[in-house]
């Protein structure tokens, strides 16, 4: 049964000779019992009118950033709360460069940028276009704002020619978000675990034993298991980072308090462990500040391993269980070693020796390594876009 049927979808058109697919997309979206509100760019009115599309529709087509018949509204906000998901098709060079830049100059370009849904791009464009370095960095960018692409296909071209850059037929767009929206309910039903951050193992009152984890890969990994729809808990070490929306956080400081929130919240679906807990803690804690010696002698004991745990103990252990893991050396011998030391299921390992990946970095670099298949690497590029593809992993895996 199609999971895209009493939808709401904001249809934004953009000028291409593909504009004539999105009549067809318009008319499978309604014979799905979805609503389909549209806005048409400037140049995609050279392609389709309006009046066609509000034939297809039964609603109006919205073309203008401001239009006096509708001065009690400002569309461009209201139709991007109306939606329960954005699509632009066909989006040309020109609009995936707008809105990747951050540009507003009409009602599309505003309305995308003022959305707080999901937003999926259907390029069309000619295959040089596609393939320039400026679109291309482009489309990095958006990729890592969070936006999907769908498309675009290998074929024959309006202008003759013959490549990469023609949009997707209406059937698979149509495909494409019903599997999105197939995904976020059977989501729904699962319930993940990501601890993520340093921890912070007090000596005195002014002084603690710590790490350079920044928690950037564990909050992006938290968000997009939100995104697609899992009941998703961050447990939290001391960070500066924004909580993704929708996701539940409880912030500690300790390993012993991460440990014991971690129990807390179990049992899961999946448990992803990104947090740096500190390896060793303070024997004796100092209730006053320590004066300064000439030499200080700190006695250290060993913090539960979390993810040893968690993974040994059948009747907590969640159906998947992921670690991480970062060196500095001997990356894949080390993260083999873990993964049956451990118990778990996957090790997503980085070399943090490498200053522009790992700690404190925005970009990451990952290998992960599996207990029943080959393992497989992601190269360098954002965090986010390394969390996306983690997701998307683990839904095939339940899948």
């Amino acid at each position: 049964m199609n999971k895209l049927n009493n939808k709401k979808v904001l249809l934004i058109i953009c000028g291409g000779i593909a504009a004539y697919k999105s009549l067809e997309l318009i008319r499978i979206l309604r014979k799905n019992n979805n609503k389909i509100k549209t806005v048409l760019t400037k140049s995609g009115k050279e392609f389709v009118t309006p009046l066609s599309i509000t034939s297809l529709s039964n609603e109006k087509v919205y073309t203008d950033i401001f239009d006096y018949k509708n001065e009690s509204e400002i569309d461009h906000i209201s139709l991007s709360r109306w939606a329960d998901v954005i699509l632009i098709a066909p989006a040309t060079a020109n609009t995936i460069s707008k809105i990747s830049n951050g540009l507003a100059d009409d009602l599309a370009s505003t309305l995308v940028l003022a959305s707080n849904k999901k937003i999926f791009i259907a390029p069309a464009m000619n295959v040089r276009m596609w393939e320039h370095k400026t679109n291309k960095e482009n489309i990095k960018r958006l990729n890592e704002f969070g936006y999907r692409f769908i498309g675009p296909e290998i074929g024959d071209m309006a202008c003759g020619e013959y490549g990469e850059g023609k949009m997707s037929e209406p059937e698979k767009i149509f495909d494409s978000l019903d599997k999105y929206f197939k995904n976020i309910g059977d989501n729904k039903r699962k319930k993940v675990l990501v601890t993520a951050g340093p921890t912070r193992e007090n000596i005195d009152p002014v002084r603690f034993i710590s790490n350079y984890s920044s928690g950037k890969q564990g909050y992006e990994i938290a968000r997009a298991f939100s995104e697609n729809g899992f009941e998703t808990t961050l447990i939290t070490g001391p960070t500066n980072l924004k909580i993704p929306e929708n996701v539940r956080c409880i912030e500690v400081i300790s390993g012993d308090q991460m440990l014991n929130e971690t129990i807390k919240n179990l049992p899961v679906d999946i448990a992803i462990f990104t947090a740096a807990v500190s390896d060793f803690k303070i024997k004796s804690y100092s209730d006053n500040k320590i004066k300064k010696t000439e030499n200080l002698e700190l006695s250290l004991e060993k913090n539960i391993d979390i993810l040893s745990y968690v993974s040994k103990h059948n009747s907590l252990r969640p159906k998947i269980v992921i670690g991480f893991s970062a060196e500095t050396n001997d990356l894949e011998i080390n993260s083999l070693k873990k993964l049956n030391s451990k118990n778990c299921d996957w090790i997503i390992a980085n070399d943090v020796s490498k200053k522009d990946i790992g700690f404190n970095a925005d970009d990451n670099e990952v290998s992960i390594f599996y207990k029943n298949k080959s393992s497989e690497k992601i190269s360098k590029t954002n965090k986010s876009l390394i969390a996306n593809e983690i997701v998307k992993r683990v839904t095939q895996e339940f899948n």
